[in-house]
């Protein structure tokens, strides 16, 4: 069994996207050439990997454990191979962070700017995936630390919160929702809607609560930030559900309002999550995180990153 690291992280992006076009496209490959390759990894191992459909494909049980190992061995490439760069530099640490849309555009940037600029010899690989993605990753060794919605699966990492997070409804100035306390997504999922682009982490959350309840969204634009998607909204063309610190932000000049979302889901919180011990320079990521989190006496429980209790390892039932 040849496979090259190529084959690897074609089939893994595939397996994340559920679309060889679109897994295809972010391997920046053809789709004739990712088609051929994923054909002939399934010819040598004789086995089908994926299930083909109209609407793209799901993977087999030999999929699912291709993924496995090729996120784990990928992962463990790409961090040798920015480790010895980074080295090289003069660097002597990298630290590899995913976390969700709320996290990677309201609240990352001042802690990851505070810490850089005071550990000039560390550097931060930042990526956006949805939360399931996230501990998935994480507890494959993947990343070092993940920030997202305590409604995924947390079993087995060590968490904190690390900001309150919840989603809320943003409509016009003057809409007919404006007036209201309280919605639910039942409620507006027929309505026109201004989101972010496709495979975003916060449009894929969305998504999935919509199709829970037999609804699918329509969008008269996608766009590739909370901003500029308040700013459209404010602008009479639809409405929006958006992380609430960004609608608190932008209210004024964007010219929204907000009404609640009654759905538990949310309801939510950002948890910063690590599986195991980390290196010193990653640890000290995790304090500078954690220094304006939310106070809250945990449960007694094993040290975080920082020293301080993790609030729990456990299993949620809502994934986000």
């Amino acid at each position: 069994m040849r496979f090259d690291l190529t084959d690897l992280r074609l089939f893994l992006n595939v397996y994340e996207t559920g679309s060889i076009t679109a897994g295809a496209r972010r391997t920046h490959m053809t789709l004739a050439s990712a088609s051929e390759r994923i054909r002939g990894m399934e010819g040598t191992l004789g086995v089908a990997l994926l299930l083909r459909a109209h609407r793209g494909v799901e993977s087999t049980p030999a999929g699912r454990t291709l993924a496995h190992h090729a996120r784990v061995v990928l992962g463990q490439i790409d961090r040798m191979r920015g480790e010895l760069d980074h080295y090289g530099q003069g660097l002597k640490g990298h630290v590899r962070v995913l976390c969700n849309t709320t996290a990677l555009t309201e609240h990352l940037p001042p802690v990851l700017g505070d810490f850089l600029r005071d550990h000039p010899r560390v550097s931060v690989d930042l990526q956006e995936r949805t939360s399931v993605e996230i501990a998935d990753a994480l507890r494959a060794g993947a990343c070092d630390i993940g920030v997202l919605a305590d409604s995924a699966d947390l079993q087995g990492l060590h968490t904190r919160v690390f900001r309150h997070d919840p989603l809320t409804l943003v409509v016009p100035r003057g809409h007919a929702l404006a007036n209201r306390r309280s919605v639910t997504l039942a409620e507006v999922a027929d309505a026109d809607f201004v989101g972010l682009i496709e495979g975003s982490a916060l449009q894929e959350h969305l998504a999935h609560h919509a199709r829970r309840g037999g609804k699918m969204l329509s969008y008269r634009v996608r766009l590739r930030g909370v901003d500029d998607v308040c700013k459209i909204v404010g602008r009479g063309v639809g409405i929006a559900i958006v992380p609430r610190a960004a609608a608190v932000r932008l209210g004024r000049t964007a010219g929204v309002q907000r009404v609640a979302l009654a759905d538990d889901w949310a309801t939510r919180d950002l948890v910063l999550c690590v599986l195991d011990t980390l290196p010193a320079y990653a640890d000290a990521l995790v304090s500078y995180a954690l220094r304006d989190a939310p106070v809250k006496t945990p449960p007694a429980g094993e040290p975080l990153a920082d020293g301080r209790a993790e609030t729990t390892s456990r299993t949620r039932s809502r994934p986000g």
